[in-house]
Order: structure tokens, then sequence, then C-alpha cells
């Protein structure tokens, strides 16, 4: 008698969970106020080899809830919000054309290193566009990453001018791609998150300041935290299912915690004072442009609205500020990043609190 093997109960392949992981808990923050707020301009995670850097924001990705989108939209669109949808959905609604809705879970698009721009971007066949006047457009990752997230791991190793392309959409919202006269524009809302490894060499300043927050990770030194990890991804590997039902209940909670933050945000305030103090303290590091007051104040909000509050406070600020201006102060090239004491000194003599406490 032959036995018949049943179908395993979960087919989408099992991730480790998001709340399982042990340590690195700046890089953990920088991902979830992304999150909450795209509009922070995405993380740069910056550490030592196998910390965890792919596991963790896969784990992020898996953790998201599922969203609504347009059904067989090759873009994601949203069925309501026209900042998200492709130029075909828009023109669907204005005719009062009904949409079907789908969900489902939030994208994440690895960023192959060796990517051409066309593979990026899109392109289009000019042939079918001339012959047949349509405009025939072949969708791109950033498509398909839109209101989800764009991972781009050794993105200090990627063509300066990609990492452009990429930069510029994630703070647009938009990509447009053009070739002979013909243009197309598509929406490419999503969190940006590069990774890599100081040793291979760190992005130009003008590259790095476009990212919103900088987090740096370390190899865990504690001995009993580094047996924990190692027990746990052996338990995770032995029998997934089991290891990830043990965390499902934390998963939910930190799942509806990201819903309940996201829809509070607008809600949420910071004082004049406060942002008067944050700029201050921009000013007094020699931070160029603006991009430092801005961001700051997006992560305080992000982190406030992430803690059921809608008072931003001056400890919210100091838990964001260094990992948003900490790659901005490097003018030479050739320097090294901050480690994170500059901004925290100058936040102290600027707010008045001892840093250390």
């Amino acid at each position: 008698m032959t036995a018949t093997l049943q179908a395993p109960p979960k087919t989408r392949r099992v991730v480790f969970p998001f709340t399982a992981i042990v340590g690195q808990e700046e890089m953990k923050l920088a991902l979830l106020l992304n999150v909450i707020d795209p509009k922070i301009g995405g993380v740069m995670i910056m550490g030592d080899r196998g910390t965890g850097k792919s596991t963790t924001i896969r784990a992020l990705a898996d953790l998201l809830p599922e969203i609504e989108v347009v059904a067989n939209d090759p873009f994601n669109s949203h069925p309501c919000d026209p900042d998200l949808m492709s130029d075909q959905v828009r023109q669907q609604v204005e005719e009062q054309i009904p949409l079907s809705i789908a969900h489902k879970k939030v994208t994440m698009v690895d960023l192959p290193l060796g990517a051409t721009e066309d593979r990026v971007c899109g392109t289009i066949d000019i042939e079918k566009a001339l012959s047949e006047g349509v405009k025939a457009f072949e969708p791109g990752l950033l498509a398909k990453a839109n209101r989800g997230i764009l991972y781009v791991d050794e993105v200090n190793l990627l063509d300066d001018h990609l990492v452009d392309v990429l930069l510029d959409s994630a703070a647009s919202g938009w990509n447009t791609v053009e070739r002979e006269g013909i243009s197309i524009r598509h929406p490419a809302r999503f969190v940006l998150v590069g990774s890599g490894n100081p040793e291979e060499g760190e992005l130009r300043p003008q590259l790095l300041d476009r990212f919103g927050m900088h987090a740096e990770i370390h190899t865990v030194k504690e001995p009993p935290l580094r047996v924990k990890i190692v027990e746990q991804r052996a338990e995770f590997d032995q029998d997934p299912l089991k290891f990830c039902e043990k965390y499902q209940a934390e998963q939910d909670n930190l799942q509806q915690q990201l819903v309940n933050a996201q829809n509070l945000l607008p809600q949420v305030n910071i004082d004049y004072d406060l942002r008067v103090k944050i700029s201050e303290v921009c000013s007094e590091l020699d931070v160029d442009g603006l991009r430092g007051d801005i961001v700051t104040n997006r992560a305080a909000k992000a982190l406030t609205a992430f803690e059921g509050r809608t008072e931003v406070t001056v400890d919210d600020i100091k838990r964001v500020i260094t990992l948003c201006l900490r790659h901005r102060l490097r003018k030479d090239p050739l320097e090294s990043i901050d480690s994170g004491y500059k901004v925290q000194k100058a936040f102290g003599r600027v707010f008045g609190v001892d840093i250390d406490a």
C-alpha cells in the first residue's frame, strides 16, 4: 500500500520571524520607522558580514500586513489613492469603470548587482509603439517594488548612476522612462533598503546623504547572546513552521502596532521649539542641505506614532537623531562615518540633556 503525501499547510516559503531576531535594535528600529512613514527616505545598513542584514529585511517584508491592490496590475496600484495608481488605473477610475480588487503580501524586490538600467526602470518597445501606435511598456523592478520594499545588497558596489536612479524614484515616488520621444511614468513608492560591508568601500557622500537613515550593525560580542542566536537558527532550520508558531502572537501584535502607527501618524505633533532645536543641531554639525532636518522630524513623529502617542518628546528625538544625521557629517570621501558620538554630543549641548543618561 502506498502512503499518500499530504501537501504542506503553508505553500509560501517560511521566513525567519522578525520578532525572533536577537539584538541589532538600531537596524530594526530604522526599518520599522520607514515602514510607518516611507517618506523618511529609506535605510542604509552598514555592518560586518553575517550579521543578519538580509534575514532581517526579509523578515520585515513577511511581517507586513497584506495590501489592497488593483487585480492584475503590474504596478500594485492602490484602488483609492491617485498618487499610487498607474495612469491606466486612473483612467479607469475617471471613466468610472469598476476595478477588481485583490489582496497581496507586500512585495520585497531584490536588486541584483549586475542589473542594467532597463531591468531596473523598464523598457519601451519602440517597434510596437511605432507600428501599432500603442505605448508598449515592459515594467522593470521599480514597478514591481511599488508599495513594497526594494532591497539592494552590497549597494556600495552598485554603479553610481543606478544608485542615483533608485534614490530619485524613492524620493519622488515616480519612475519615468523616456525613449525616442516616448515617455511613460508610473508610481514607484517603496522603502529603499541598502546594505553593505564598510570594508568594500563607502558610498560617495552625496549619494549617502540621499538615504533617510544610516544604521550601523556589529557582530554580537556577548557569548551567551551568540549561543542564543546559533540555537535559534538551528531550531528554525529543523522545523520552520513550529518555530514560527512560537512567535506568531508577537508577530501579530507588532503587525497591528504598525497598522495603528500608520493611522495615527497624521495626528502626531512636534512642538515648534523642538523643531528649532533639531535645526540648531544640524546647523551646529554643519550638515549640508535641509534633508537632515526633514528626516529627523519625520522619524521622531514615526517613533511617537509607533508608541501610540501624539506628542513628540525630547527622548523620541534623542533616539532617532543619530540614525538620521551620522552619515551627513562626512565632507571628505576618505573620512569614515561618525559612529554617532558627535551627533549625540551636539544634541546634548543644544537640548541641554545629559547624553549618558
